[in-house]
């Protein structure tokens, strides 16, 4: 598995891969402590509307994921691996949102 990830990610050893690991790790633990305290700041809690939580996640936690991210990134010597990995996945994501051209 840490082959795999090793060419996947193309580091280049398995100390590299255990450190983006434990990155990722630290990034989600800090994301549920963040989210916490900030909805406890707004007053949302289980009973508030559904529709309302998943606003907060989506327009707040997470672009807040992202700079988490690349502040674990940085704390561990990785800046670089993780700033073209975020560059990597917000292509993909306005990939999406591109009009394809027809092929005639």
């Amino acid at each position: 598995m840490i082959e795999k990830l090793k060419q996947r990610w193309k580091v280049r050893n398995g100390w590299d891969v255990l450190i983006i690991l434990a990155v990722f790790a630290c990034t989600g633990f800090s994301v549920l402590y963040v989210k916490r305290a900030l909805f406890d700041l707004a007053g949302l809690t289980e009973q508030s509307p559904g529709w309302l939580r998943w606003t907060v996640n989506i327009l707040i936690i997470l672009p807040l994921y992202q700079v988490i991210l690349l502040a674990w990134g940085w704390v561990w010597g990785k800046f670089s691996f993780f700033w073209e990995f975020e560059k990597r996945m917000f292509s993909r994501i306005g990939g999406i949102f591109k009009k394809k051209k027809r092929e005639v």
